[in-house]
């Protein structure tokens, strides 16, 4: 079966309120990837990310800084996050119109 690479991003740098990163829809699929890049012209800020499944947050991480013109890998070294159908990743930062992200993941892992 051929695996279905995709990503999303978000161009709209992200504040204070919890911005939708990725949301599956009729499938598992593997998050293979979360970049975290502090867009902010002069100072560091603070992240969460987390996973919304039936009204209940799992943190992926909580207040995590990352210096001014920095990013941070949440995934790595080969590691995958599984999520499910109806799922959602979140993300905010403590400082308004500082945060982008970028999510790699596959489609479709099981049917």
């Amino acid at each position: 079966m051929a695996q279905n690479f995709k990503n999303q991003l978000v161009y709209t740098a992200i504040g204070t309120g919890a911005t939708e990163i990725l949301a599956t829809s009729n499938s598992f699929d593997a998050v293979v990837g979360i970049r975290l890049v502090n867009v902010h012209a002069s100072s560091a800020i603070n992240v969460d990310v987390y996973i919304s499944q039936g009204g209940n947050n799992t943190y992926l991480i909580k207040g995590s800084p990352i210096p001014n013109g920095s990013s941070l890998e949440l995934i790595d070294g080969g590691s995958k996050i599984i999520v499910k159908s109806g799922d959602k990743i979140w993300a905010l930062s403590d400082v308004a119109s500082s945060l982008h992200t970028a999510v790699s993941y596959i489609d479709n892992i099981s049917s």
